[in-house]
């Protein structure tokens, strides 16, 4: 009786870890497993281009535009993906410690001749029929446990046989577990946390990649704005020019213009209209661009819209001005290409440690423990015909095998000691090295974030001189242009 509590509490020990690894299969699983998946055959239609439909346009601020490449750029739906797709890693990861369920049957019946009559028989008949049951499952500790349970019913027609037809029943547990390599919750867990690293690795570079989607979609933004304005400045300096031509021509007529100089009026005026009409494609161009980066080219109603950019293109108010250390500092806090990098060097520490651990000694501790059980109909042979003394079956079999009355049990100890170990010293190589790679990869961003930080803060500070200057050029030229309707006519006639 200790004997079958003390099995029975290590094996509730065993079941209730087993419990909490959260290894046995969800209603997921089972749904899974009897359904097909359903296979995607086409992609979504890009969405909320409706919402800013305006009389016929597509009226975007710089936010709607931003929020329509979040939705329907494709390049971020392919970086969304391979997001995505690192997920499975860890559950990949958790294959190990997958519980096996294994069952069998088999059933066997031969005829034989005899030789001897201590075969009990003639032609000696036999009929083996044996069910199996096992469970394997591996722990996060390194620890492998199996159990298997058989039973074998067997039938004959020998008159030597004692139990006729006879039940056999097994029971056996055993257990490995490592004591120096794969040992413990860090080589067994290693995958799982390399894989949980990469998840957040690839985040961060899933986040730097909307970053530079959303950067691209603001330039493009502010690109067909300035293409939208270049071309109304160079219309307006179209009419200024054939204004002038037209007021040349007509002091060419009074006589108050030499004839040469009607020639270059007309020439400004041809050499205006190709700006104009150069600027008129680059504007389809900039727009044709921003559609498909915004995802309505998808679409034939979109696709074909005009462009409504609201966003007023003369700055209003002051521009910031940004202290370029602070700047640096958030940089290099946020920026997600670091994170990816950090998260790299978490894992390249990871792989070092692992291979070094794997060049420890295999010492295993293995144990077994099995009991048995015996039943059928029980004869006595030693009477002429061999008579039935007590009838049994499967129950009986299975009532000693509980009892645990006839066990059989014992433990090993294993050792492999590889006398040198190239591959593994090998793999600690290669992780030094990728150690210092991420590390020289880790100071190049930063040496390339610290430049285009600065780059950044000194652009800012030449568009606010820039700006400043320009306001002034545009202010004489305004003067400028408002005495030129005047200067023809200021001319004196000229006499043939």
């Amino acid at each position: 009786m200790k004997r079958f509590l003390l099995i029975f509490g290590w094996l509730l020990f065993l079941f209730h870890t087993l419990a909490r690894a959260q290894t046995f299969p969800t209603l997921d699983y089972f749904h899974n497993l009897t359904h097909q998946p359903q296979i995607p055959t086409q992609l979504p239609a890009p969405e909320g281009l409706r919402d800013y439909l305006v009389a016929g346009k597509l009226r975007l601020t710089l936010i709607d535009a931003i929020r329509l490449t979040l939705l329907n750029n494709t390049e971020v739906r392919l970086n969304q993906l391979q997001y995505e797709g690192t997920r499975f890693a860890i559950q990949r990861a958790y294959q190990l410690f997958d519980p096996l369920f294994t069952s069998g049957f088999n059933a066997t019946r031969s005829t034989l001749p005899t030789f001897t009559q201590l075969a009990g028989a003639p032609t000696l008949g036999d009929l083996s029929q044996q069910t199996q049951f096992g469970y394997a499952q591996t722990f996060q500790t390194g620890t492998q446990f199996n159990t298997n349970f058989s039973a074998n019913r067997s039938s004959s027609n020998s008159i030597f046989l004692t139990f006729n037809p006879s039940f056999f029943t097994n029971l056996n547990f055993s257990f490995t577990q490592p004591l120096l390599r794969n040992r413990g919750f860090f080589p067994n867990r290693a995958p799982i946390v390399i894989a949980r690293r990469n998840l957040r690795q690839s985040r961060a570079d899933f986040e730097a990649r909307v970053n530079m989607s959303i950067a691209r979609a603001v330039d493009q933004y502010w690109d067909t704005v300035q293409a939208r304005e270049n071309l109304n400045v160079l219309r307006k300096s179209l009419e200024l020019a054939e204004a002038t031509y037209r007021q040349n021509k007509r002091a060419l007529e009074l006589g108050a213009l030499p004839p040469l100089d009607i020639y270059r009026s007309e020439s400004q005026v041809a050499s205006r209209r190709v700006s104009v009409i150069q600027a008129e494609y680059l504007l389809k161009q900039t727009e044709d661009e921003l559609r498909r980066t915004l995802g309505a080219d998808l679409d034939p109603y979109f696709q074909v819209l005009d462009l409504e950019l609201v966003e007023a293109s003369k700055p209003s108010g002051e521009l910031f001005t940004i202290d370029g250390q602070e700047a640096l500092q958030r940089a290099l806090e946020h920026r997600p290409e670091l994170e990816g990098l950090r998260q790299q060097l978490a894992n390249d520490d990871t792989n070092i440690y692992l291979a070094h651990h794997r060049l420890q000694p295999d010492l295993s501790l293995n144990g077994f423990y099995a009991t048995n059980g015996l039943g059928g109909n029980q004869i006595d042979t030693a009477m002429v015909p061999p008579t039935l003394i007590a009838r049994g079956g499967l129950g009986d079999a299975l009532s000693q095998l509980g009892s645990f009355a006839f066990p059989t049990y014992g433990f090993n100890l294993q050792l492999n000691l590889p006398v040198k170990n190239r591959a593994v010293e090998a793999d600690l190589g290669n992780a030094l090295v990728a150690k210092r790679r991420s590390l020289y990869l880790l100071r190049q961003v930063e040496q390339g974030i610290r430049l285009e930080v600065r780059y950044a803060v000194h652009q800012l500070e030449q568009a606010k001189l820039s700006m400043a200057a320009a306001q002034i050029a545009r202010e004489l030229a305004q003067i400028n242009l408002s005495f030129l309707p005047w200067r023809p006519r200021a001319s004196s006639p000229r006499t043939n």
